[in-house]
């Protein structure tokens, strides 16, 4: 999800084994396997000075533990990565058992992002060779331990199913007999991994871990936190950003049964009750005057405008190939388009929510968070604290697609905490939710393109202009006036593209906060792109597939995935009138992947999505259930996007309240989805956020084929299409 830029100083860093396995008799005794990442800690003296970025412990008992220095948000990490472990250390997946990392931005760095945090579609990625170099080095440690033990050849011995084997004598060993011993051997210099031919669980539908809890209702969610004698407490923050309480009768609201107390802050009040029905009920009955501030009279298309006026000037180069100026005017002939995206609202099914005990010497906090590092640095500057003094207890979480990267919900529990006596969980209603998230940026492109002759595109310019969320959540990723985040889908593209010009345009509109929202930059991006090559195929009049296919002869990799989910599309035959079939391609988050949509518009402009066919690459699959499945999260979210999502604001408030103005996809909207995973034995790609950032131009490009209407704008306007159907 976030700042893919900064991913190639980890291709760099090289990691001995030594720097990042150290092996000590564990307390309790066993062997303690610590994980050290890049970008954390690689050395230490003692074992009693090692606090590991992510280790495995292997008990006396032959329990094994992995701390996660990943978060669950229903990606399905918490069985996939320990599937890359289980998989080199020979033990069933049920063996292992997790840990959520505590907040250590030393030591837990996610390696393909520097900083402790879960985003990117990058776990797998990150985790792919050292989690299975740290379960390859137990293996053979644990099987040299009985090899020592029975007097043996260790190469006359195996591991399986959680222990060794004496093959000529089936002498059997556990692990967990063996932890001891193994603990006082020297790391081996050198380790062997499986061929992806003798794999045994990477690539098979692994059942999920976290399925059980989830189901039995023993999970446990930020929003689950519950400490003895905690009150619950929800707001009301300042309708317009930037705003102030300017005057305040909370006399009826004191007066419903088990509210305890009303905590006045500068921008919000809160409402601190037994339960939240009476928090709830309480905040109804207050009665509150704003100062709305300098934003007052800001609007979306204000915004919108100063974009587009910003796109006429000049902006960071992001790639540069070839003379795209000398190309245009040589082309034979031109396309010009402008393109925009709304901002959007996460809108998680799991509402901003964060308890606080805040004492005079400490604070604990029960949250679930993507960046639980940022979440302990940012409560304890609020609290008045050092780091240390706050421990962050992390959980589960109920939705994050970004916007639990931030750390404003934790500041705004711990500023009310200070006026509350014990713990009090803060939970916002979904209106605040809805009203004070911080959303997808809103961005403007200028886009155009010059084909030959034969309709080939010979030249291709771009620029865009919107706000930098990396300038402001890691400045030193912000270089020369570029954000790598938001300019992936955009450069690097999967085309043959002699002459090819990227600019972007950082402008920062006031008063709303943006901040990552899954996908983030492909979610614009691609868009754009993919739009943008089907306009280009209408004009050169060209099939959208067979035009793309012209464009790939040295990307056969796209060009596969594009022809496979062609393929299974039935793309070309025909259709009924008022249905369409669409097609997007795009290389990001380090998978390929092609769609095919088909959509119905009726008379009236409304569209259903009806079919959507992908395929995909992501190179070694580790688990295909989890593959498919969040594919399908992806689509139904991007669609949801695409056919109703956007965020307005009117005299500077968020129009939209709840899921009545901020509509999600119905159960019985949900199009049919067929995934079909192309085999690779490359090295894995992201899949969280890669079928959100394609369903979009997909469905703009069907609705094209539908109805001859291109919309270069989201989301669908039924307005503009009743009038072509």
């Amino acid at each position: 999800m976030i700042f893919d830029g900064i991913a190639s100083r980890s291709n760099d860093t090289k990691l001995s084994r030594r720097s990042f396995l150290y092996s000590g008799a564990a307390a309790g005794g066993g062997l303690l396997l610590s994980l050290s990442l890049p970008f954390g800690q690689t050395k230490a003296a003692a074992l009693e000075d090692f606090t590991p970025n992510a280790f495995i412990r292997i008990a006396g008992d032959g329990r094994v533990v992995l701390t996660m220095p990943y978060v669950e948000m229903g990606q399905g990490t918490y069985t996939s990565i320990p599937m890359l472990l289980a998989e080199e250390l020979e033990v069933s997946l049920s063996q292992v058992h997790l840990e959520h990392a505590p907040p250590n931005e030393k030591l837990y760095a996610n390696p393909m992002l520097g900083v402790q945090a879960t985003g990117n579609s990058n776990a797998i990625r990150g985790g792919w060779q050292p989690l299975r170099e740290a379960g390859a080095t137990a293996r053979v440690m644990l099987v040299a331990a009985a090899a020592r033990r029975w007097a043996v050849d260790p190469t006359a011995c195996r591991a399986r199913d959680g222990e060794v084997i004496h093959e000529p004598t089936g002498r059997r060993l556990k692990y967990g007999e063996l932890v001891a011993d193994a603990a006082l051997l020297p790391f081996p210099e050198k380790v062997t991994l499986k061929r992806p031919e003798d794999f045994q669980l990477i690539g098979t539908s692994a059942k999920r871990l976290d399925a059980p809890g989830k189901v039995n209702g023993t999970a446990r969610y930020g929003i689950d936190g519950r400490p003895p004698n905690v009150k619950i407490a929800t707001l009301a923050q300042s309708p317009v950003f930037g705003g102030r309480l300017r005057s305040l009768d909370d006399s009826a609201a004191r007066a419903v049964r088990g509210v305890r107390q009303i905590v006045r802050l500068d921008d919000a009040v809160a409402v601190v009750a037994d339960h939240m029905w009476a928090a709830k009920k309480g905040l109804k009955a207050l009665v509150i005057e704003w100062d709305d501030g300098p934003h007052s009279g800001l609007d979306t298309t204000q915004i919108a405008r100063e974009l587009e006026q910003a796109t006429l000037g000049s902006g960071a180069v992001a790639q540069n190939v070839g003379d795209v100026d000398k190309a245009l005017a040589g082309a034979v002939t031109k396309v010009d388009a402008m393109y925009q995206v709304p901002f959007l609202a996460h809108a998680t099914m799991e509402p901003m929510n964060c308890t606080v005990h805040l004492r005079k010497d400490g604070c604990e906090i029960w949250i679930g968070s993507q960046a639980v590092a940022r979440v302990q640095g940012m409560a304890a500057k609020a609290a008045g604290l050092p780091p240390e003094k706050v421990i962050v207890h992390n959980h589960l979480i109920g939705g994050g697609f970004g916007r639990r990267l931030e750390a404003d919900g934790a500041v705004r529990a711990v500023e009310i905490a200070k006026h509350v006596d014990g713990p009090v969980k803060v939970v916002w209603t979904r209106e605040e939710d809805i009203q004070h998230d911080m959303y997808r940026p809103y961005w403007f492109d200028r886009i155009s393109a010059g084909l030959d002759k034969q309709g080939k595109p010979v030249a291709w310019k771009n620029r865009f202009a919107g706000p930098s969320v990396i300038a402001r959540w890691l400045p030193p990723a912000f270089k020369n006036g570029l954000d790598p985040d938001s300019t992936e889908g955009a450069i690097d593209l999967v085309y043959e593209l002699p002459n090819f010009h990227v600019e972007f345009v950082r402008v920062e509109p006031p008063g709303i906060p943006t901040a990552f929202w899954r996908s983030v930059g492909p979610s614009h991006n691609v868009f754009v792109t993919e739009s943008f090559v089907d306009e280009l195929a209408s004009a050169a009049r060209q099939d959208p597939v067979a035009y793309r296919r012209m464009l790939l002869d040295r990307n056969p990799r796209a060009k596969a995935v594009l022809d496979l989910a062609a393929e299974k599309s039935s793309w070309g035959d025909p259709l009924p009138t008022g249905r369409g079939r669409g097609v997007a391609l795009q290389f990001v988050f380090g998978s390929y992947m092609a769609q095919v949509v088909e959509v119905e518009v009726s008379k009236d402009g409304n569209v259903r999505v009806v079919r959507v066919v992908c395929a995909i690459d992501c190179g070694t699959v580790v688990n295909p259930d989890t593959v498919q499945a969040q594919v399908q999260s992806g689509i139904v979210f991007g669609a949801t996007a695409a056919l109703y999502g956007e965020i307005t604001l009117k005299n500077g408030r968020v129009e939209q309240t709840n899921f009545d103005t901020y509509q999600m996809m119905r159960m019985n909207e949900v199009p049919a989805i067929d995934v079909h995973i192309v085999k690779s034995t490359a090295a894995p790609g992201g899949m969280g956020e890669t079928g959100t950032s394609l369903i979009v131009p997909a469905i703009a490009n069907a609705i094209f084929a539908a109805t001859g209407k291109r919309l270069r704008k989201m989301p669908v306007d039924s307005n503009i299409l009743k009038r072509s159907v």
